[in-house]
């Protein structure tokens, strides 16, 4: 089954594997893809579908120096370099929006000022160009500022289908922007984008609905990440877990999304299969930080129905031909955590393919 073609919007991918979206943060200052990132997507383009790494919408929600974005036309000229050489290998390759919200400092914004659902920061620090600085405490944004947000993760979404990526994905997971609508002690605001679960998820639902009118629902999936405690989200009551994240899949199902992906540490369990159960899409789960996929794992998550897809990141990493390397029972490269983040070609480029010499 994992190795059996799936239909994703109106997408056929040759089998159930899917690249995680990976910060590897080098696109350089500017925010360009380069010869690196063409390389490097190009090299995994036999996987079911590529998830891009976390691409910025606007400046102002840039997390990460290196970070690419989709705003400049430099940057969707970069883009177009990397979905054509992906689409030469045969393969397919959603963009990923990620607004940065809290997660990110003036520093690298180029000193726009941080935002987000309300004034509540994150106890740490960031890297920036600059070397590690605390993370500001953001400006909540206004009610009438919020369409306005909504309307550069449509103008990011539109730069996408015009870079040639196939479709996009909402970055509504791991402590960014529309994550942080969704929990409870990052949006404590008091209009209607606040307090219920009816509230919090309003924003992320109008983004949703927003982007699809753009670009039809075939084109358009969504990554969350309900309980995953990160970047200081705080979800841990059970009832109010399940209470906002239903009232999400709930109002975005009939659009026909082209998939809901859900990062969580148990795929099988009660939340994530009751929100599979109401998506009635396409569904991809990824396990999460916490452990990294083996082969077995993703066989019996496909096999045992408990997905349609399964979302893989590390060792997407080290092995290009994933794929091939797990429907042959192949041996692996093993990942090397010290580049995964950083500028040039080591780490990122360089792991190689399976030889039949290495037998």
């Amino acid at each position: 089954m994992l190795f059996s073609p799936l239909t994703v919007g109106e997408l056929e991918i040759p089998n159930r594997l899917v690249m995680a979206p990976l910060t590897r943060v080098r696109a350089g200052q500017q925010g360009i893809p380069g010869p690196l990132l063409v390389e490097h997507y190009r090299q995994r383009a036999s996987l079911g579908l590529i998830i891009s790494e976390g691409t910025y919408p606007t400046p102002a929600g840039q997390s990460y120096p290196g970070q690419p974005g989709l705003v400049t036309d430099e940057q969707i000229a970069g883009w177009k370099k990397v979905t054509d050489a992906v689409h030469a290998e045969g393969g397919r390759i959603f963009a990923q929006i990620m607004h940065g919200g809290r997660v990110s400092h003036p520093d690298i914004t180029g000193g726009r000022e941080i935002v987000a659902p309300s004034a509540v920061g994150i106890d740490g620090e960031v890297r920036t160009p600059n070397g590690k600085r605390p993370y500001p405490v953001p400006r909540e944004l206004r009610t009438d500022e919020l369409p306005l947000v909504i309307q550069e993760l449509v103008a990011a979404s539109r730069n996408a289908i015009e870079a040639g990526f196939d479709g996009v994905e909402l970055h509504s997971a791991n402590g960014y922007l529309l994550h942080e609508f969704l929990a409870p002690n990052t949006n404590v605001r008091t209009d209607s984008y606040g307090g219920s679960p009816e509230n919090r998820a309003r924003f992320v639902i109008e983004a949703v609905q927003a982007v699809v009118e753009a670009l039809g629902a075939s084109r358009v999936g969504i990554r969350i990440s309900p309980e995953h405690q990160v970047q200081q989200i705080a979800e841990t009551d059970p009832a109010d877990v399940r209470a906002t994240y239903e009232v999400l899949v709930d109002t975005i199902a009939p659009l026909n999304l082209a998939y809901l992906s859900i990062l969580h540490d148990d795929p099988k369990g009660n939340l994530v299969q009751d929100l599979r159960e109401r998506f009635k899409g396409t569904f991809l789960v990824n396990t999460g930080f916490s452990s990294v996929t083996v082969r077995e794992e993703a066989v019996d998550l496909v096999a045992g129905g408990h997905a349609d897809a399964v979302v893989v990141g590390r060792p997407a990493i080290a092995n290009p031909d994933l794929a091939r390397r797990w429907r042959d029972g192949l041996p692996l490269n093993e990942a090397d955590p010290s580049t995964f983040y950083g500028e040039g070609a080591t780490g990122y480029t360089d792991y190689p393919f399976y030889e039949e010499s290495q037998n």
